[in-house]
């Protein structure tokens, strides 16, 4: 999957490739570590160094593209959000490790960002067809823990079908069997997801 950072900024935020260098930045933004209370993988010290860890974490998987948030109004990062399961074959992509700010939650930080990688994906031909040419995603997928509320409500606000309750689908660090929530947006739904968020971020 190619990446153009260069269209990931709009509507007062800059999607940023991570680096270690927003790591002391970002461990400030996230403030306490219930910010990952539904994550799979905990930054580790919660500080600078543990930050660090975690980004290289997912720079370093082969089917993950990470980028620290930006807020351009304040110029100060905000959270995290990522490309992640990258299936270049079957043109899909899903949206995730996406934490923020308590400062940033409930406003318009999460649907922008949503809105610059739904679109890259969708319009910004980031695959490979089968005969080489640039192709749009046909499926992009979003996930949470079937608990978090908060997370549910902003997928369902995006215009996401849910699609379905994985279960026991992976172990917390604390021992606890995950029930995980799946929503998806196809190639077929973008038109009216993008309406929708284009009339939210107006």
């Amino acid at each position: 999957m190619r990446v153009d950072p260069s269209k990931l900024t709009s509507h007062g935020v800059a999607l940023e490739p991570l680096t270690d260098a927003h790591a002391p930045e970002l461990a400030i933004a996230a403030g306490t570590i219930e910010t990952f209370r539904y994550f799979t993988k905990i930054p580790t010290p919660f500080d600078a160094d543990g930050f660090a860890s975690y980004g290289r974490f997912l720079i370093e998987h082969p089917t993950t593209v990470p980028f620290a948030v930006r807020d351009t109004s304040s110029g100060e990062l905000v959270g995290m959000t990522s490309y992640c399961d990258i299936r270049d074959g079957a043109r899909g992509v899903e949206i995730g490790w996406t934490w923020y700010a308590l400062s940033a939650r409930g406003t318009s930080i999460n649907p922008a960002c949503k809105y610059l990688l739904l679109r890259h994906a969708f319009e910004e031909g980031p695959f490979d067809s089968a005969d080489g040419s640039a192709a749009n995603a046909i499926r992009v997928q979003i996930k949470t823990d079937e608990r978090n509320a908060q997370s549910r409500a902003a997928i369902e606000k995006l215009g996401a079908r849910f699609e379905g309750i994985l279960r026991n689908q992976v172990i917390m660090p604390d021992g606890h069997f995950r029930q995980t929530a799946m929503y998806s947006i196809t190639e077929a739904e973008w038109a009216t997801a993008k309406a929708r968020l284009e009339l939210r971020l107006a």
